[in-house]
């Protein structure tokens, strides 16, 4: 009896009796048997040679395959040569539709959409939007743009509104769409690119259809959620009044999810400008391919002056569709009775317009920002970029850290043996989420070294670690200050709203003037794309923690540094584990991109690819910054989303 009770499950140790210790205790009983054998059977710490795939061959034959026979073959003749027809007819009637009604129609009809939404102040920002856009002599750019938005916004959203209607209306569809939604939307957008290209080409199909699939996510999820969470009680009504299934989804389901339908409309137009903007890499033209050709050759003036109206075309897309998100159209009498003279004017300016000749912007109207930008660049570089006493130049910043973050966190990842890269992965993600999760992150992981790109995604996850860390120290500090002051937080806010709707490729152009080209500049890049969501998301958490627990915390004594490290920031645990996962996935989108401005690695294969036409190394890559943004996503998401139960 006395042996029974010293065993007794009380006298082990609360610790030994955590579920965390008994994971890693499977992990360490799996590892003592299979590490043995993988170092016997494969010597050395790289990812063992025989367990490398070489898709060259194939993937060379695919697409020599598909571009031999994109003219004769039945698939591309009737199926893809029709869908990509369909696309540049589409994109060129927008185009010449923006174009006959001129720069004075276009500005016009656009500022009386935001009139009608939001009222005078949108409008009058509206206006000055397209107008810099002209002063710029980007009138031409932005009107490409803006085609390809409108075709690409239409598809997206009767792609992403019909899946949402089957997820919403089905709960077997629900299910089986829910992975492969979240799998889209943690995907860099690169990824998006070479499969289409494979199909397509080069061109504004391509660049459509990578448009669509990547912005369509958004919109069937909200769609479904807004389908979903319809107020049971008012469909059951509907119902008792014998409305048929039909009639209760065009009566009560839709517009009961009206603000859901409207919030995916507006994230799906803003993904679409970003893909858009970074479709110009292959072939999409407009404003992205301004800044494209300015990065390639370090023409920081050029790249400024196409990126300012893609800034200005986001924050007004994003206003304009926030604010009908938010159901401020009924708020003024006097816009709904004044619609229909509004319209009218704003027809008579574009008609008057045309009649006078000026459809086109005035090249005297045109204000030339890439010469003194320029200049102000070779002054940095003069000045700042090295020699600044005591705190060295920006270009002195970036070697540093290039030389003691960079350098030895690649060296290191590299450096350790495959298998316990593995063994990372699965505890990280086993210890955060299921043993499912642990499992699809080592098989991403896995397939990152069968296809053979091991030691180039290493290097890639060292920029990602870098950037995270730095994001996390920034974003953490400031949400907590915001959460703290409310004055902080009203300062903050439209400089987070402006950050979060610059389409990723703009990012690049300040870290080029201010550091050059290399990997830290990509990784500055990053930090900058993906602090704002981070700083959202941790001042949201710090916010939410429940009042209750605060004043009781207070009431006993505790300091108000007490009462951050001891009740705010464990109550607000899964939204902090959310901003981590957040930051990661921002930022491993830009630091792909960063491929551009000399980051190396995967986003260099995947540039090289495409602009050299080699689809098998950029597919390749492709695949594994696929399988990169998988893991890392699994690695970092927060138990309370993967399961119900907390295993």
């Amino acid at each position: 009896m006395a042996a029974i009770t010293a065993f007794s499950p009380r006298t082990v140790p609360a610790v030994l009796r955590h579920r965390a210790v008994h994971k890693l205790a499977l992990l360490v009983l799996a590892a003592a048997v299979l590490v043995p054998l993988a170092t016997a059977r494969w010597t050395g710490g790289a990812w063992p040679e025989a367990l490398t795939v070489d898709l060259t061959n194939p993937l060379t034959k695919a697409s020599t395959w598909i571009v031999d026979n994109r003219d004769t073959h039945p698939l591309f003749l009737y199926f893809f040569g029709h869908v990509s027809n369909a696309i540049v007819l589409s994109v060129r009637a927008a185009y010449l539709v923006l174009l006959a009604a001129g720069w004075a129609g276009v500005t016009a009809l656009s500022a009386l959409v935001a009139w009608r939404v939001a009222g005078l102040r949108l409008a009058l920002g509206t206006v000055a939007a397209f107008l810099a856009c002209g002063l710029l002599g980007m009138w031409v750019p932005t009107m490409q743009t803006l085609a390809l938005m409108v075709v690409a916004v239409a598809a997206s959203v009767v792609v992403g509104a019909l899946l949402g209607l089957a997820g919403g209306l089905s709960d077997r569809l629900n299910r089986a769409l829910r992975p492969v939604l979240d799998t889209m939307q943690v995907l860099p957008a690169y990824a998006y690119l070479l499969p289409v290209v494979l199909v397509f080409g080069m061109g504004v199909p391509a660049a459509v259809l990578a448009t669509v699939v990547y912005a369509a996510p958004p919109m069937a999820r909200l769609t479904a959620l807004g389908l979903r969470g319809a107020d049971h009680e008012v469909l059951e009504a509907v119902r008792s009044l014998g409305a048929t299934a039909r009639q209760r989804l065009l009566t009560a389901r839709i517009p009961l999810a009206r603000k859901e339908l409207l919030l995916g409309l507006n994230q799906t137009i803003m993904m679409a400008l970003s893909m858009a903007v970074i479709a110009s890499v292959i072939g999409a033209g407009g404003l992205g391919d301004r800044v494209y050709q300015a990065l390639a050759s370090v023409d920081v003036g050029a790249a400024l002056a196409a990126g300012i109206p893609i800034v200005l075309l986001a924050v007004v897309l994003d206003r304009v569709t926030g604010a009908a998100g938010s159901g401020s159209t009924s708020s003024s009498e006097t816009r709904r009775r004044g619609w229909p003279y509004a319209l009218v004017a704003a027809l008579a300016i574009a008609v008057a317009a045309r009649l006078m000749g000026r459809l086109d912007w005035p090249d005297a109207w045109t204000v030339g920002i890439a010469e003194p930008v320029n200049r102000a660049v070779d002054w940095m570089t003069d000045h700042l970029y090295s020699g600044v006493p005591v705190i060295g130049g920006t270009a002195d910043w970036a070697a540093h850290f290039t030389t003691w973050v960079l350098n030895p966190l690649r060296d290191g990842l590299t450096w350790l043996p495959w298998w316990s890269v593995l063994l990372v992965v699965a505890a990280l993600a086993w210890l955060i989420g299921t043993w499912q999760t642990a499992l699809t992150a080592v098989l991403a992981m896995a397939a990152i070294g069968v296809l053979g790109v091991w030691t180039p995604a290493l290097d890639t996850l060292s920029q990602v670690l870098a950037a995270v860390a730095v994001t996390l120290v920034i974003g953490f500090a400031t949400g907590i200050a915001a959460a703290r002051s409310d004055r902080l937080e009203r300062a903050l806010r439209p400089v987070m709203d402006v950050f979060q709707t610059m389409p990723q490729f703009v990012y690049l152009i300040p870290v080029v003037a201010l550091f050059g080209v290399g990997r830290a500049p990509a990784v500055a890049a990053a930090v900058v794309y993906a602090l704002p969501a981070v700083v959202r998301i941790t001042t949201q958490g710090l916010r939410q923690v429940d009042p209750a627990a605060m004043e009781s915390s207070s009431s006993l004594g505790a300091t108000s540094w007490q009462q951050l490290r001891q009740v705010q920031l464990p109550l607000a645990r899964p939204a902090l584990l959310l901003a981590v996962n957040q930051g990661v996935v921002l930022v491993l989108a830009v630091v792909i991109i960063g491929g551009l401005v000399g980051g190396g690695a995967l986003g260099y294969d995947v540039v090289f690819g495409l602009a050299q036409g080699d689809l098998a190394t950029g597919l390749v890559a492709g695949a594994a910054i696929v399988c990169l943004g998988l893991m890392l996503d699994r690695v970092t998401q927060p138990t309370e989303r993967r399961t119900k139960k907390g295993a």
